[in-house]
């Protein structure tokens, strides 16, 4: 067992000023030199440890970027100000106009848009692809290729890339592998896999109590120094950075990231196996029936589990917007996107989160009405849970037999 990641995020200690146990956060929008050359120097990239402006870097976020180093075992990270904001600087720091991109088909609708909509302004063009589909995957790279994009469990539908072998695809036709890791942290580490730019939404599981929205690059020293480049880094262009108050807020909960994934894998891996088990249709990669079981078992920690995020059908939108809004009044959690908060999270991601997906591009790739994406939260007596949801299920008379007809 792995722990190498948990034991370095504990072992980061940084003194504040005055000796506190957290680390002074940096209130600064711009810094001093000493000397003008100095400041001549950073301007060219050519100094180390030197803040400019804080739209390139600060004290608080570079804590942070070291924090994501020992969880991803990248050689650095940038931290910006939303997912979004780190995923749109990779495409665009390695895309030119007329190039090509092999994505997953199920990815974050926000990732769908951008690859599917926004980049066409510049020429750029988009496979979506089965990434459980290898010579599929291969079929779709042409010359202009630029990179494979995936997510290690994709969203919404926890489909399971197999890294370590799209990663040999991608070195093979001399391409990136950027992986999106944010339903995984911990239990699955695309570095090591062979994934060359790993992307997460910090706003997820990694800060884990909804209150701040940001995201991360980690990868090579190099990449991620192009990202910041004042001259040509889309990082820095496209000016999405993090406050240093909000970087200073999610370091301080990477702390406590190791126990919590482990809670909601147990409690997401409870409740998947009792409605299963009750005959809904229910996908988690914890299931023995899901198609990426083997595959993520093979490159996840089993220490940290097969991730808080499950799937349920239960037949039609209507049913799912009636049970969502019955568990709501009953306390079982919040009608809400997102996800990686204590208390459990659902949403309808058909007419949420994936809503930027065409609805027979969402029915083509196994995307009902009736499924709802579940956010497992961090119950202290799941079987309490269990029972309640079931409860809820039965006074709505919503049984399996309406769902799998």
């Amino acid at each position: 067992m792995d722990n190498t990641s948990a034991n370095q995020l504990q072992d980061l200690q940084y003194f504040g000023e005055f000796g506190g146990v957290n680390p002074s956060i940096s209130d600064s929008s711009t810094y001093t030199f000493l000397s003008a050359k100095t400041m001549f120097d950073t301007f060219e990239g050519n100094t180390e440890g030197c803040y400019l402006y804080t739209r390139h870097s600060s004290p608080s976020n570079l804590y942070l970027g070291e924090a994501l180093v020992a969880l991803e075992g990248t050689e650095t990270a940038n931290v910006y100000a939303s997912g979004m904001g780190a995923i749109s600087s990779v495409i665009m720091q390695l895309c030119d106009a007329g190039d090509h991109i092999v994505s997953s088909r199920t990815i974050y609708g926000g990732t769908y848009a951008f690859l599917k909509n926004f980049v066409k302004k510049f020429n750029i063009d988009t496979a979506f692809v089965d990434i459980t589909a290898l010579d599929i995957v291969e079929q779709s790279i042409t010359s202009k290729t630029k990179m494979i994009y995936c997510e290690s469990v994709s969203n919404p539908l926890l489909e399971v890339a197999d890294i370590e072998a799209l990663a040999k695809l991608a070195k093979k036709h001399n391409i990136p592998l950027i992986v999106d890791n944010t339903f995984s942290p911990l239990s699955i580490k695309p570095a090591a896999l062979g994934a060359d730019i790993v992307i997460h939404s910090l706003t997820k599981f990694i800060n884990g109590t909804s209150d701040s929205v940001a995201g991360a690059v980690c990868g090579t020293t190099d990449f991620c120094l192009s990202l910041k480049d004042v001259n040509s880094g889309a990082g820095m262009l496209f000016g999405s950075t993090l406050d240093s108050l909000r970087a200073a807020s999610i370091l301080k909960n990477m702390r406590t990231l190791h126990i919590r994934m482990q809670k909601h894998s147990e409690n997401a891996l409870f409740l998947a196996q009792k409605f299963e088990a009750d005959g809904f249709r229910v996908a988690y990669p914890g299931l023995d029936s899901h198609p990426g079981h083997e595959t993520i078992k093979n490159q996840m920690n089993p220490a940290y589990g097969f991730g808080g995020l499950m799937t349920m059908d239960v037949g039609s939108l209507e049913n799912a917007n009636a049970f969502m809004e019955l568990m709501q009044t009953e306390k079982l959690g919040y009608l809400a996107v997102s996800l990686g908060f204590y208390k459990t999270l659902f949403s309808a991601p058909g007419t949420s989160t994936s809503s930027e997906i065409p609805m027979e591009e969402q029915i083509e790739m196994g995307l009902s009405n009736g499924l709802i994406r579940f956010s497992i939260g961090l119950d202290n007596d799941i079987e309490r849970t269990y029972q309640m949801m079931t409860d809820c299920l039965k006074r709505l008379n919503i049984k399996p037999q309406t769902v799998l007809v």
